[in-house]
Order: structure tokens, then C-alpha cells, then sequence
């Protein structure tokens, strides 16, 4: 039964906005690809690549601490660098910076200084100092950087790519490995090509957090990025790196980064599958708009949302 399903389709990331059109308007301009839309009965913005944002309005602003799963969501643009002038000419669009190192000094996209290393994109300080000492010089091309969204959303923007599209959610993890496991096990979601570790298995997927940080980073400190660990849903991934302090991730439940849904063809047997394997759920099967959906519980308090979308 539980090979017989076929992997979900990402589906839409839902937020909590105190104000969904102006978000929505937001985001077409910068993301120019995106079209204004509703999906059952909520407001909604649709991105080029047949996935949404849909909206929940609310009375405040929506809660951002303590730290839940969802760290930001990011598109795909044709051209970073082009990109970010654009946005440097709007008011709107706060551009947030990337320190480079913890003593100071920032740019605004990640081609401004040196390039990642081993596969991970940024450099411990033991690598930006043999950077320095081999007289490595930025790419000054492609790159990601970062904006802060309406309600205080993190938008990240990473090219040159073919299109514009909404490309992945970014989420921290208790346990990286043991996230993926779960996840190939529970919604047999694909892994990006070499993202899985030699042999995991729910006895050895629990690994230590890397001792070093890197940059650039959104905070000066620099941030942890081993483990890391990603899947795919659709053209839509899921990556993630080890929640950054030491206290458990909270549920996103209302906060801003609500949930996760992905749909799948049959959403009785998904519901029987999950049960049998013991996922917790935190809603049973109810209406939504013309469809029905369900609300389970993933490795790190994240909600993900199963909605049925008969093929």
C-alpha cells in the first residue's frame, strides 16, 4: 500500500496576513510571473509554475516567534543581480543584508563575496581564510539574497535560472536525516540527487549539529549549515538545515508561516496509510472550498496539509 501511492505535488504555502490583497499585490511586483488569484474561497497568489501562497486574513499581525519548521520561502528569477537593482529602486522592497564574516561587513546577494564550498553555500571561517590566502575572487553573477516580506515574511530570490518561479521552502529541522527519512517514509517524497547519507536509518539518523558556522548569513553570528537534508515535491523542494539554537521548534500553527499543503489523487487511502504508520494528525478529513483535506503533523511541529485534487 504505501509504495502503491504516488508521491504527493507541493500544493500551496499558507499564511496568516493581516492583509491579503496588499501582500498578494506585493509580491506581483516583484515577482512579476505571479498572478492574483482564490483557492477555496481564500485570496491567493499563483506562481508561473501551476503552486501557490494562499491567505488567511487575521486581526493582528501575525506571530513570528518562538521558532517554528518554516524559516522562508523563495523564488527562482532569471537574473539575481538584475533583480536586485530593481528592487534596490523600489521603497517597498527592504533588501536585508548578508554578513560575510562575524566581524562585520555585509552585501546584499551572495555573489558578492566568496563562493560556497563542498556543496554548501558558505564558508566556515577556516575556509574563507584559505579564500583569502588563494585570493579567491566572488562570482559578481547569480546569487541569492534576501527582502523582508509583508508581515515580516523572509522572501528569498536566487538566479540566473531559466524562469520565474516559486522554487522551495526553507525549513529547520530537530534532526535533519531523520526528517528525510520520515518524509520518504510517511509521503514517499523524492530526495534531490545527493542529498541522502550512505545508510540512514531511524537508528543512525540522529547526528550532531557542525561545530562551525558559516557565511554569509543573515545574522552577523554566522549560521549552521551541517546537517542538511532536503526532498522534493514536484518541482517545489524542501530543504533544510538544523534548527539554529538549542530549543525545540514550535508548532507553526497561526503563526505566520502556517502550513504546508500538498495534494494527492486519493485522499481516503492517504489517510488510511498515515494512520496505519502511527503520523500524528492534527485535523481529520473536513471540506474545503469544492475538496476535502486533511492536517497531519511533520517531524519538527510543522503542519502540512493534505488536499485532494482527484487526477
Amino acid at each position: 500500500m504505501t509504495n502503491a501511492l504516488p508521491t504527493p505535488s507541493f500544493h500551496h504555502l499558507h499564511l496568516n496576513s493581516v492583509d491579503p490583497d496588499a501582500a498578494i499585490d506585493f509580491y506581483i511586483r516583484q515577482f512579476p510571473r505571479s498572478a492574483r488569484a482564490r483557492w477555496a474561497g481564500l485570496p491567493a497568489l499563483a506562481a508561473p509554475n501551476d503552486v501557490m501562497i494562499v491567505f488567511t486574513k487575521v486581526a493582528a499581525a501575525p506571530a513570528t516567534s518562538p521558532p517554528t519548521a518554516i524559516w522562508h520561502f523563495g523564488w527562482h528569477v532569471a537574473d539575481s543581480r538584475a533583480s536586485l537593482e530593481s528592487y534596490r529602486a523600489r521603497e517597498e522592497a527592504e533588501l536585508l543584508p548578508l554578513y560575510t564574516t562575524e566581524d562585520g561587513g555585509s552585501v546584499f546577494i551572495s555573489s558578492d563575496t566568496w563562493p560556497g564550498t563542498g556543496g554548501v553555500p558558505g564558508r566556515t571561517k577556516a575556509q574563507i581564510a584559505e579564500a583569502r590566502a588563494q585570493g579567491v575572487q566572488p562570482l559578481r553573477s547569480g546569487g541569492f539574497g534576501y527582502m523582508r516580506g509583508p508581515d515580516d515574511a523572509l522572501v528569498e530570490y536566487a538566479g540566473n535560472y531559466p524562469a520565474e518561479r516559486f522554487n522551495h521552502v526553507h525549513l529547520f529541522q530537530d534532526d535533519p536525516y531523520c526528517a528525510q527519512l520520515w518524509y520518504r517514509t510517511h509521503l514517499n517524497a523524492s530526495v534531490p540527487a545527493g542529498r541522502t547519507p550512505a545508510q540512514v536509518t531511524d537508528d543512525t539518523c540522529q547526528v550532531p549539529r557542525g561545530p562551525d558556522r558559516s557565511w554569509p548569513a543573515l545574522e552577523q553570528q554566522g549560521m549552521f549549515r551541517v546537517p542538511s537534508a532536503a526532498v522534493m515535491f514536484g518541482d517545489v523542494a524542501l530543504p533544510w538545515y538544523m534548527r539554529q539554537g538549542d530549543q525545540r521548534l514550535a508548532s507553526t500553527r497561526g503563526q505566520l508561516y502556517d502550513h504546508i499543503a500538498l495534494s494527492v489523487a486519493d485522499l481516503d487511502a492517504w489517510v488510511a496509510k498515515l494512520r496505519a504508520e502511527g503520523v500524528r494528525f492534527l485535523e481529520e478529513p473536513y471540506r474545503l472550498g469544492d475538496t476535502r483535506a486533511a492536517m497531519i503533523e511533520g517531524p519538527s511541529r510543522e503542519a502540512l496539509e493534505l488536499v485532494e485534487v482527484p487526477v
